[in-house]
């Protein structure tokens, strides 16, 4: 039986992360901090026989993949199906002025994120479709490999929630921190959590 073996990992820091601003669809650059930190997962995952490195087509994930990436000579494939949920007129604002100006709407995100709609954003639901369709696209194609996606919070927490067998609703139940690594193995009809979101590699190398 054929196992696929996924490395899903979330970009490193940008200035919109540290500040705790809503990125969604803006393409927002990796920090020198970030760099560093899928420096880290590049050296934590150089060993391993990668056949593939995926990524959303936004830059800081794609920056992070290409980073990843090198050590075992490939060129990332980007993947429009992981890229981030688009938030609106949310993109660009801190979580506290969210939380000021559009009170309702953010307690909707905090308690019942699969209810939102926001103006020009997408529904969680929507989210949640498009990134099984492309998951499941990467499992077809890579069995008995070993895969590496870099993506986005929201994105990896549906990932995650997907392998559990568990719905959108539950979003905040896990969390995706960045250069965090999620180590999930696929086989047909199951999927197992090896580890999820962890962080020893940055610690390992920080300066």
């Amino acid at each position: 039986m054929s196992k696929l073996r996924l490395y899903a990992i979330r970009h490193g820091e940008t200035a919109w992360t540290r500040e705790r601003r809503f990125a969604g669809a803006r393409d927002i650059p990796l920090t020198e901090e970030g760099l560093r930190q899928c420096e880290a997962v590049a050296q934590a995952l150089g060993g391993k026989p990668v056949a593939a490195v995926y990524t959303s087509p936004l830059e800081r994930a794609r920056a992070s993949a290409e980073v990843i990436a090198k050590p075992h000579r490939l060129e990332v494939q980007i993947e429009a199906g992981f890229r981030e949920m688009a938030f609106g007129e949310w993109e660009g604002r801190s979580r506290d002025e969210v939380a000021r100006d559009f009170p309702q709407a953010y307690e909707h995100w905090r308690s019942a994120p699969e209810r939102l709609a926001l103006p020009g954003g997408e529904r969680l639901t929507d989210v949640a479709a498009r990134v099984n369709r492309a998951l499941g696209a990467l499992i077809d194609a890579h069995a008995g490999e070993l895969v590496v996606l870099v993506s986005h919070a929201i994105v990896l927490r549906l990932i995650v929630l997907q392998a559990l067998g568990l719905g959108p609703e539950r979003l905040w139940t896990v969390d995706a921190s960045p250069a965090g690594i999620t180590e999930i193995e696929y086989e047909p009809g199951w999927a197992t959590i090896h580890r999820m979101n962890t962080l020893s590699h940055l610690e390992r190398a920080a300066p």
